[in-house]
């Protein structure tokens, strides 16, 4: 069974198409990189699949299952973890707050621990609000915000933007260790050729459409 599934997928802004027929699937447990120039849809395609984008035409599914219509927070429900390029946390909340928000975790308490163990930067800082952490930080948090659900499939959206070249490096080998855990990634980035180094395919786009 694939984990995500895009079929022919149109759509944008307003009446402008940015999508123009993207098909692509997601192995359980893969990496699959999306890279591509500015404006090739890169950005508007993790919205698409997140359901975010305002017109879509075509078809996604989750696990087997049709999403295609579904608000982005039943998606979520659903197993699908998303994590933006921008807005990714709660600037004014703490933490553990940003943490203890997030919708359809069944042990919370527990999760929140186990993401401190595994950001134990975000360990130190539990306290502090989200507005005050570096770049580096904040996107610690968004990661952890995404995995307190444990969902089987994520959508990364350029998560290496504006990072410090030694933490890209962590960002990456964070992305390899959740697919190792088994997690599916759709990892939309611009360093192409550093994602493509832990990925296990990857697909090229150009005008909205898959070029390679």
């Amino acid at each position: 069974m694939k984990a995500l599934t895009v079929e022919n997928l149109r759509g944008g802004y307003a009446e402008v198409d940015i999508l123009n027929g993207i098909s692509l699937d997601l192995m359980p447990a893969e990496i699959l990189v999306v890279a591509g120039t500015n404006g090739a849809g890169k950005s508007t395609l993790a919205k698409a699949v997140a359901g975010l984008l305002p017109r879509v035409a075509g078809k996604v599914s989750l696990d087997g299952t049709e999403i295609t219509h579904q608000p982005a927070e039943r998606r979520a429900r659903s197993g699908l973890g998303y994590v933006p390029q921008v807005a990714n946390v709660f600037p004014s909340l703490t933490i553990l707050e940003n943490l203890a928000v997030v919708e359809g975790v069944k042990d919370r308490a527990t999760r929140i621990e186990a993401m401190l163990t595994t950001f134990p930067a975000l360990a130190m800082r539990r306290k502090s609000r989200a507005g005050s952490l570096s770049g580096g930080e904040r996107q610690q948090l968004a990661f952890a915000r995404a995995l307190m659900t444990e969902p089987p499939v994520v959508v990364l959206d350029e998560p290496t933007a504006a990072l410090s070249p030694a933490l890209v490096g962590e960002s990456f080998e964070r992305i390899a260790r959740l697919a190792k855990d088994g997690t599916a990634v759709l990892l939309i980035e611009q360093r192409a050729r550093q994602a493509l180094a832990i990925a296990h395919r990857g697909v090229i786009l150009d005008g909205g459409k898959v070029a390679m």
